[in-house]
C-alpha cells in the first residue's frame, strides 16, 4: 500500500465510524434500529444521489480493501448469530413454532420462486435455477438479531410471545441460510470444483462431535482470570476465521463457517460472563462500532435508483407484495392453525417480516455470486429496509407500548392469549 492509500484508508474509517454513529443516532430517535440509519447514509453517499462525491470520499483504489474490512465484520456478526441460537426457545412450542417458521419460509419462498421467472426478463442470467432458489431465499428471510431488539426495546423480550417469536426466527435463518447454501453451491463458486462441498457433511459431524467437546475442556480448563478471557477471545477468533476459510474454500461461503462455529462453541464455558462483558459481548461492541459499519456503508454505495423507470418501480411493487404478504400470510395462516388468537398471530406474523442485516448479508452474497445484478440488489436493499423499519411502528399498534410499561405489564396482558395446549 502506498502513503496515500493508507492516508485514505483511515480517513474513510474515521468518517464510517462518525457517519454511522450519527446516523445510528438518528434512526433509533426515530424508533428504528440504527441499521436502518447506518445503510440509508450509505445509500445517500453513493451513485444514487453523490456518485462523484462518494469517489472523492471513498476512492476505487481502496474500496476492495473496506470490502475487506466489512467480510471480517460479517463473519464476525454471523459468529454472534450463531452462537446466541437458543434451542431451549423451543421448549413446550416445538409444534407451533414449526408450524409458524414453516408457513412464514413456504409461501413466501414459493412466490419468490415464481416472482423470479418474471424478473428473469428484465435481469437474464445463465444460472435459472440458482436464480429462482436465491429470490425464494431472499424473500423468505428473518433477521434473528434485529427481531431480538425490536422485542427488548418493546419490552416483550421475556413474554411467551416474544420467545415464540424468536424461536421462529431462529429455525427461519437456519432454513434460510441452508437455502443459499444450496444457491451457493449450484452457482459453481467452488474454487477447486464440486466435489469439494461433499466435505461439508463430515466437517459439520467434525465440529459437533470433536469440536465442540474440545472447546468445552480447553475453555474450562482456564476457569477465571484475565488469561482465561485471552485464551477464550484467542480460541473464538482462530476458530471463526479458520471455520470461515474452510467453508469458502470448498465453495460455501466463509459465513456458513462462522456462523456454524458460533453454534457449537459452549456458551456456559466462557468465561466471566457474570463480572464482566463476555467474550461475544466484546467482539461485538469491536464489530458494532467498527465493521459492521463499513459493511453497511459499502452496502449503501452498492446501491443505484439513479436509472429508477417505470419498468424497475414495477418491479419494486411486485417484490414488497411478495415480500410482505407471502410473509405475513404465511406466518399468519399458520398461527392461526396451530390455537392462536387473532392478536397474537397478526404480532408474529408482523414480527416475521422483519429482515433487517440478515437480509444485507443474503443480498450482498447474491451480487458477490452474479446471481444478482445492481439493479435488482438496489430494488432489495429498498424491501429490505422498508420491511425492517415498519415492524416496530406495526407492532406498536398491536401492542401499544407506554412509557411505565414493563415486561411483566405486557406477560400479564398476553396471559389471557396464550393459546390453550391442544
Amino acid at each position: 500500500m502506498t502513503t496515500s492509500q493508507i492516508s485514505s484508508l483511515f480517513l474513510a474509517l474515521a468518517l464510517i465510524v462518525l457517519l454511522s454513529h450519527v446516523s445510528g443516532r438518528l434512526a433509533r430517535r426515530a424508533g428504528q434500529p440504527a441499521v436502518i440509519g447506518e445503510v440509508l447514509m450509505g445509500a445517500l453517499l453513493g451513485p444514487t444521489l453523490l456518485h462523484g462525491f462518494s469517489q472523492t470520499l471513498f476512492p476505487d483504489d481502496i474500496r476492495p480493501l473496506l470490502s475487506a474490512l466489512a467480510n471480517i465484520g460479517v463473519a464476525l456478526f454471523m459468529f454472534g448469530v450463531g452462537s446466541e441460537l437458543d434451542m431451549a426457545l423451543l421448549r413446550g412450542r416445538r409444534l407451533i413454532a414449526g408450524s409458524v417458521s414453516s408457513g412464514s419460509i413456504a409461501l413466501p419462498f414459493a412466490l419468490g420462486a415464481g416472482l423470479a421467472y418474471f424478473l428473469m426478463r428484465e435481469h437474464p442470467t445463465d444460472n435459472r435455477l440458482g436464480f429462482v432458489l436465491f429470490m425464494g431465499a431472499a424473500m423468505s428471510v428473518t433477521a434473528f438479531p434485529v427481531l431480538a431488539r425490536i422485542l427488548t426495546d418493546r419490552g416483550m423480550i421475556r413474554t411467551w410471545l416474544g420467545n415464540l417469536a424468536l424461536a421462529c426466527a431462529a429455525i427461519d435463518d437456519v432454513l434460510a441460510w441452508t437455502l443459499l447454501a444450496v444457491v451457493v453451491a449450484l452457482s459453481g463458486a467452488a474454487t477447486g470444483g464440486q466435489w469439494l462441498l461433499l466435505l461439508f457433511v463430515p466437517y459439520l459431524l467434525l465440529m459437533a462431535y470433536v469440536v465442540r467437546p474440545v472447546l468445552r475442556r480447553l475453555l474450562r480448563h482456564r476457569a477465571g482470570g484475565e488469561s482465561a478471557v485471552s485464551l477464550a477471545m484467542a480460541v473464538v477468533l482462530v476458530g471463526l476465521l479458520a471455520s470461515g476459510a474452510f467453508t469458502e474454500w470448498i465453495g460455501l461461503h466463509f459465513i456458513f463457517g462462522a456462523f456454524l462455529f458460533g453454534t457449537v462453541v459452549p456458551r456456559d464455558a466462557l468465561p466471566n460472563r457474570e463480572r464482566q462483558p463476555g467474550v461475544t459481548e466484546q467482539i461485538g461492541r469491536l464489530n458494532g462500532t467498527l465493521l459492521l459499519p463499513i459493511f453497511f456503508i459499502v452496502a449503501g454505495l452498492r446501491v443505484d435508483l439513479s436509472g429508477f423507470g417505470r419498468t424497475a418501480l414495477l418491479e419494486l411493487v411486485l417484490i414488497f407484495a411478495v415480500a410482505i404478504g407471502g410473509k405475513f400470510a404465511g406466518a399468519y395462516v399458520a398461527a392461526r392453525l396451530s390455537g392462536l388468537r387473532n392478536r397474537p398471530a397478526t404480532a408474529l406474523a408482523t414480527l416475521m417480516n422483519t429482515r433487517g442485516l440478515t437480509e444485507l448479508i443474503i443480498l450482498t452474497v447474491g451480487l458477490q455470486l452474479g446471481v444478482l445484478d445492481v439493479s435488482l440488489y438496489s430494488s432489495m436493499v429498498v424491501m429490505a429496509l422498508v420491511t425492517t423499519a415498519m415492524a416496530g411502528p406495526l407492532l406498536q399498534l398491536i401492542y401499544p407500548l407506554r412509557a411505565d410499561r414493563t415486561e411483566a405489564d405486557v406477560a400479564e396482558v398476553e396471559s389471557a392469549e396464550v393459546p390453550q395446549p391442544r
